[in-house]
């Protein structure tokens, strides 16, 4: 049987994210800051940030791009991604977020994919974008730098029209399961919906200051970050990379109020000397996303710093949040306090459900205890519209009942709170990035001296974090190395991508049908 989110329901916008955010700024609001530069120290108020959204959106507008336009942006976090995004929306057009940390070749696939008609980019990024613009087909003058000769101002916002349920506002590119990335179609109405969804739980004020190192172009950033932040009226304090010393730095001179992290920074957080250095003492609380936070880091966190810690579960399908900790643990909505090595309970206005991956059959919610394992499935208005161009994979993925299907493993207890145990999908998880073994795999079996390989995520012990471990067969007499290895992968994939530990083996384990058994493999790791 399916459980329902215990909290209550919200109000489900029926309008663009433009106008979701922004349609309601009042004078006083408009003069608050919205946005800090760390970098430069630039702040931008809600009102500048309005106009300059305008302002963009006018410029696309001149360029001919408007609704059923898509228009790709690869950019680290800074003010101008905030400006660019939400100038894409209010034109009508839709964003394609592309990872900053993208090879050319990457870059190239995706504007292909995605059909873009234009890539805006940042300088320090440009060569990179520019070999793969051109690789798409993309002219320069398709190429648009921010922080260069930009868009042409003085053009008035367009007026536009659509339906803000079925039309695209973003484009993020998912892995799934295994396959190669792609395109997630995220309705206005599935971000607005999203945002609606979290916002009583996150416990966000307008007082706020927000440390934004989480990226933008991530759909954990662009919603719970970016958009969620700029409904409450907050302050975020835009860090465009992560470095320790200036994240901690930017905690105490801006007197962050809450963070958001990946649980590679929790690391950092809980074990580092140097946060004895800081002053950290105006943080109430930090959310850990993007991959699962082990308890026993998340409570040395919550010692170390004095503030509370919590953390919640999702994926770009689901734009991204479908389960969430109140800020408060869930003492006041529900009465107890989710354990944190728990990712809280559905998020309002939708609904859970446990499936036994081998039967079929649906898993109750227990009297007591936990109950038994099965797949994670979610149903809310903020599924996904579905997969670019892939009815199929859509189909394997959402159900005619419209629930999705997590491809995670997960057991809830007799609140309706859900605990992520394993992972149904092949999908490794570095440092919260998607890193698909098929796609190494490719990889690997260009090379001349290998003769078959496998990838899966192991457990390294020193950071605690899942990496990717690569199983690989010599063709005869070849010589090899796994340092080797390492290096040939290294020089075709974006960083965050790389193999980082190599085992040679005689023979890669494969069913009759010829599918890697990753089980054998994780079993001898």
């Amino acid at each position: 049987m399916s459980f329902a989110s215990p909290f209550a329901d919200v109000e489900i916008p029926t309008v663009n994210v433009y106008e979701y955010l922004f349609a309601d700024l009042t004078a006083e609001d408009a003069g608050r800051v919205a946005l800090v530069d760390t970098k430069t120290g630039t702040e931008t108020t809600y009102g500048e940030l309005v106009d300059r959204i305008d302002a963009f959106a006018g410029a696309l507008a001149a360029r001919g791009i408007g609704v059923g336009d898509v228009v790709a942006l690869l950019s680290p976090n800074s003010s101008a991604f905030a400006v660019a995004f939400h100038g894409i929306l209010r034109a009508g057009a839709t964003a394609t977020t592309i990872n900053a940390l993208f090879t050319a070749k990457d870059i190239a696939k995706q504007l292909t994919d995605s059909k873009a008609r234009l890539l805006v980019t940042v300088d320090a990024l440009l060569p990179h974008a520019g070999e793969g613009a051109a690789a798409a087909g993309l002219t320069e003058d398709q190429v648009v730098v921010l922080d260069g000769a930009g868009l042409p101002d003085g053009h008035a916002a367009p007026e536009v029209s659509f339906d803000p349920a079925s039309h695209l506002a973003a484009l993020p590119y998912s892995s799934g399961t295994t396959a190669n990335p792609k395109g997630v179609m995220l309705t206005h109405g599935n971000l607005t919906a999203n945002v609606a969804q979290i916002r009583p739980l996150q416990g966000m004020q307008a007082d706020d200051r927000l440390l934004a190192v989480l990226p933008f172009f991530h759909i954990y950033g662009m919603t719970v970050l970016l958009n969620a932040a700029l409904h409450a009226r907050a302050r975020l304090i835009v860090m465009p990379s992560f470095d320790l010393a200036e994240f901690l730095g930017n905690i105490q001179n801006h007197k962050c109020t809450y963070a958001y992290i990946a649980p590679p920074v929790a690391v950092a957080l809980a074990k580092h000397p140097l946060v004895d250095s800081y002053d950290l003492s105006s943080l109430k609380g930090i959310m850990s996303g993007a991959a699962s936070l082990d308890a026993e880091l998340g409570h040395a966190v919550a010692n170390r710093l004095g503030c509370t810690v919590v953390q919640g579960y999702g994926m770009s399908e689901l734009s991204p949040v479908s389960h969430i900790t109140p800020t408060d643990g869930g003492l006041a909505t529900i009465g107890t306090v989710a354990p944190l090595d728990s990712c809280g309970w559905t998020v309002p206005n939708a609904e859970s459900k446990l499936v036994d991956p081998d039967t079929g059959a649906e898993i109750g919610i227990p009297a007591e205890g936990l109950s038994a394992t099965g797949e994670l499935w979610f149903r809310g208005p903020n599924v996904m519209a579905g997969y670019l161009g892939n009815e199929q994979a859509t189909r394997e993925t959402v159900d005619a009942d419209g629930f999705l299907h997590t491809g995670d493993l997960a057991q809830v207890d007799a609140t309706g709170c859900v605990y992520i145990v394993d992972r149904l999908k092949e999908l490794i998880k570095y440092k919260g990035y998607q890193v698909p073994p098929a796609e190494l795999e490719s990889v690997l079996l260009t090379h001349p001296g290998i003769a078959d390989a496998a990838v899966i995520g192991v457990h390294d012990d020193a950071t605690g974090e899942e990496i990717p471990k690569a199983f690989v067969v010599k063709q005869p007499g070849a010589e090899l190395t796994g340092d080797e290895v390492i290096a040939f992968v290294a020089g075709q994939v974006a960083p965050y991508k790389k193999v980082r530990q190599v085992e040679f083996i005689d023979a890669v384990p494969k069913s009759s049908a010829g599918k890697i058994l990753r089980r054998e493999l994780r079993a001898r790791s």
